[in-house]
């Protein structure tokens, strides 16, 4: 596969650098005095061409499904600048259709068919499940980041001799079964993994589509799991209230309902009386009256020594 990228002016070449979208690494560089440098996924299969001293076009080797999509040419030179141009590699069996402006395609808004929740570092598994209206061929798994066009991440398909299962996560593993059922396995989710998944399905009836959204809320976040457990701890927590309240209101009212019932079965007689009723702060007492009584006294009667030795007088 040959990706054009000639710049129409005259002058000197800087740089050419290639890169596909939506990653943020170049994928090839080339450098008039440092010569050419590779991205590991194709390191051995990219050429420069430079047929002119302004050509910044390369050649694929050994391409396959994970080439599919943008790529973005910039071309720096001197002295009017840079110059940018975009590819969209749409089928390895079509011609490639060109962009020739800077700006990448303006993407539309997805309808997921399916949301799913997961949480960081827990394993979690996408599966492309889909009633088809035909016999399936082929089917091509995609993943789309926020903001970023699609990229093929594994492909199934039926081959003369069995199933061919191509796989190009980073992050998973993908799976494929007989009946072409894709399955792409998640070990640790990351932040990276959310996004937009789709299953394309080649049938004999026609091309159906599956699109699945992913969502990995961030550290420190209100998940989906932590929400339930603050209901289910309230509404516990409620309860045992509840209860407890109850047990005390009924505790409260058999006691006195008891008081009430010993109050009543008591005979008059044998209940104690009240020796605080009716009874005066400051009683009164009744003055006696005062009888004329004679009083009687045992008095001895003592002679003086002195009368003892006078004489008797007359």
């Amino acid at each position: 596969m040959v990706l054009e990228c000639l710049c129409p002016w005259d002058g000197n070449l800087s740089m050419v650098s290639w890169t596909k979208i939506p990653d943020k690494d170049p994928i090839a560089v080339f450098h008039p005095e440092y010569g050419v440098a590779f991205s590991h996924h194709y390191r051995e299969r990219i050429e420069f061409l430079k047929n002119t001293p302004m050509d910044g076009s390369i050649s694929m080797r050994n391409v396959t499904h994970q080439d599919i999509g943008l790529y973005h040419c910039s071309v720096q030179t001197f002295p009017q600048g840079p110059w940018t141009r975009n590819i969209q590699v749409e089928d390895l069996d079509e011609p490639p259709e060109e962009d020739n402006g800077t700006e990448p395609p303006t993407l539309e808004p997805i309808t997921p068919d399916m949301e799913l929740v997961a949480e960081e570092d827990n394993n979690l598994t996408i599966s492309c499940n889909h009633e088809h209206n035909g016999t399936v061929y082929q089917v091509i798994l995609e993943k789309m980041p926020h903001g970023h066009p699609w990229g093929i991440i594994g492909v199934c398909k039926k081959v003369e001799g069995g199933l061919l299962a191509e796989d190009y996560s980073d992050r998973g593993r993908v799976s494929c079964t007989d009946s072409l059922d894709v399955s792409l396995h998640l070990t640790g989710v990351v932040q990276e993994d959310g996004g937009f998944y789709r299953c394309t399905f080649s049938t004999d009836a026609g091309v159906q589509t599956t699109t699945v959204l992913l969502t990995v809320p961030p550290p420190g976040g209100f998940s989906l799991s932590t929400y339930m457990m603050y209901i289910y701890i309230g509404a516990g927590a409620a309860g045992l209230v509840l209860l407890v309240a109850i047990i005390v209101l009924a505790v409260i009212h058999r006691k006195k309902t008891k008081r009430e019932e010993y109050r009543v079965k008591l005979h008059p007689s044998q209940r104690q009386p009240n020796f605080y009723e009716n009874i005066s702060l400051h009683p009164r007492k009744k003055p006696r009256p005062i009888r004329n009584c004679p009083v009687y006294a045992n008095l001895q009667s003592v002679q003086s020594h002195k009368a003892r030795h006078q004489p008797h007088c007359k």
